[in-house]
C-alpha cells in the first residue's frame, strides 16, 4: 500500500483510480496521462531523433510525437507516420508534406486517394494546385 499523492489516502499499487479522490493511477510518484510515449535521448537539429506519441494528458491533450522521425496519432518532423502528419516526408491519413503517401493529402510531390500537388501527383482523386488556381 501506498498513499495517494492527491490526498494522501491509502491505496493499492495496482489501483488505476484512488477511491477517496478519484486520481488516476494514485500509486506512482508522477502521472502526465494514459497512452505510450517514447523520446529517443539523441538529438538532431534541436529535435529527438525519435519521437514515438500514442498518448493524451489528464486533460485529454493529445501529445503530438515531434523527432526527426516522428510516429503517433499527430506527428511533426522530417519523416512522419502518423494520422495527421505534417513532414518533409510523411506516410499517413491527413497530411501536408513536401513528399507524401496518404489518404487525404497536400504536398509537393505525393500518392494520394484525395490529394492536392504542386509538382506531381498520383492517385484517384488528385489536383495540381496550379489547375485548381487557373494557372496552368
Amino acid at each position: 500500500m501506498k498513499p495517494c499523492r492527491s490526498c494522501g489516502h491509502s491505496v493499492s499499487e495496482q489501483a488505476v483510480s484512488c477511491p477517496s479522490c478519484g486520481a488516476p493511477y494514485p500509486a506512482r510518484e508522477k502521472w502526465d496521462g494514459w497512452g505510450f510515449e517514447y523520446k529517443s535521448a539523441a538529438r538532431m537539429f534541436g529535435l529527438p531523433l525519435l519521437h514515438i506519441s500514442f498518448k493524451y494528458r489528464p486533460n485529454r491533450v493529445p501529445v503530438v510525437a515531434r523527432g526527426v522521425v516522428a510516429i503517433g496519432q499527430y506527428a511533426c518532423g522530417i519523416l512522419t507516420v502518423s494520422q495527421f502528419g505534417v513532414g518533409v516526408a510523411s506516410l499517413g491519413q491527413f497530411t501536408l508534406a513536401g513528399y507524401a503517401i496518404t489518404q487525404f493529402g497536400v504536398a509537393y510531390s505525393l500518392i494520394a486517394q484525395f490529394g492536392l500537388y504542386i509538382h506531381e501527383g498520383y492517385g484517384q482523386f488528385i489536383k495540381s494546385l496550379a489547375g485548381l488556381l487557373g494557372l496552368s
